[in-house]
């Protein structure tokens, strides 16, 4: 993604990578101010912050910025190396940066970093025989293909992934991360539309902690009835859900509580569920989304797909993992020796 961006003087260019082009450190990190090469701690927080929902907390972005500021609004010479710099205005700074590559993020749209060429596809001709194709489409009516940028579903393969033909490719998508994005962005929308629709339990469920995780729990209880979830005491150490977001569905309410009573412990005191909102959703959205191994007729893959080309961030999970790997024809040709 170009980013070049400008606020009160200050000026930011260069590149960052799409959240599923990521590594486990931050050497493929490069930061520059006024042309120096620095490794500042206020620059590398405010990637993390921008990333924050979209990438897993071990994994790193790839990017390459560029800093241009006055040099009354710098110091250099806080370190003996001048690897570390010192902001007049270091709030400005960051919310540069953060808005920049969050709006940045928000314009790539569904867009992942998985459209693979024909040299990581070697290894595909000495692969074993996998298993039968699956499900076919019984539909196979002409479409102009050129209208959809994920294709139209033309099987689901291993009851997990789903094969879509494409104007010039195919596009094979993890149907459980796919959906687990959706679910995400619409905890999201509807958040910031007032409020999450709650649905109450015909039975409510009881779940057993302990009884660190039940505080935690009951010390955002009021937040997390606003995101849709509500709970209440239920002797020592456990809780009973008595209403839970209407957009999961069909969920797995006990591994729900137990890795939301787990985030939490990571949570600074005093922040904000809203500031975590990625890291509260994903949990959510994973135990409410399409499991892998659910069978999905053709009305629901294409379903699937339309409405991940019209969400953002739908590439990746809330992992940073991707959602969906694209093959163009040309490279696929040239594995059968047509190119």
């Amino acid at each position: 993604m170009a980013i070049d961006a400008e606020r009160e003087g200050i000026k930011l260019t260069g590149y960052a990578g799409l959240p599923t082009l990521n590594r486990g450190n931050a050497q493929m990190q490069f930061l520059f101010v006024n042309g120096r090469p620095v490794r500042d701690r206020l620059l590398f927080g405010a990637l993390r912050g921008a990333y924050r929902e979209f990438l897993a907390s071990e994994r790193y972005p790839l990017v390459a910025l560029f800093l241009e500021l006055p040099g009354q609004a710098v110091d250099v010479n806080v370190h003996p190396a001048k690897a570390e710099v010192r902001f007049r205005d270091s709030g400005l700074v960051r919310g540069l940066i953060v808005g920049a590559l969050k709006h940045a993020l928000a314009k790539a749209g569904h867009r992942a970093s998985t459209t693979v060429s024909n040299a990581a596809l070697g290894a595909v001709l000495d692969a074993p025989p996998s298993a039968p194709a699956g499900t076919p489409m019984d539909d196979q009516e002409t479409v102009n293909l050129g209208d959809y940028p994920l294709g139209v579903a033309r099987a689901q393969v291993h009851e997990t992934y789903i094969i879509a033909q494409t104007e010039d490719g195919i596009v094979i998508v993890d149907q459980h991360a796919a959906h687990e994005r959706l679910v995400q962005e619409r905890i999201k929308k509807a958040l910031d539309s007032g409020g999450v629709p709650r649905q109450g339990m015909l039975i409510p469920e009881v779940v057993e902690l302990d009884e660190g995780a039940q505080g935690r729990l009951f010390e955002r209880a009021d937040e997390l009835t606003e995101l849709g979830l509500v709970i209440a005491a239920f002797g020592g150490g456990a809780v009973v859900v008595r209403e839970i977001p209407a957009l999961l569905g069909e969920t797995d309410i006990q591994g729900l509580v137990r890795d939301l009573a787990a985030d939490l412990a990571a949570f600074a005191e005093g922040l904000a569920l809203k500031q975590r909102l990625g890291a509260v959703c994903a949990p959510m959205a994973c135990h409410g989304s399409v499991r892998a191994g659910r069978r999905l007729n053709g009305a629901e893959m294409n379903a699937l797909l339309r409405e991940m080309e019209t969400t953002p961030h739908s590439g990746q999970c809330s992992h940073g993992r991707p959602t969906y790997v694209e093959l163009k024809l040309a490279d696929i040709e040239k594995l059968f020796g047509r190119r």
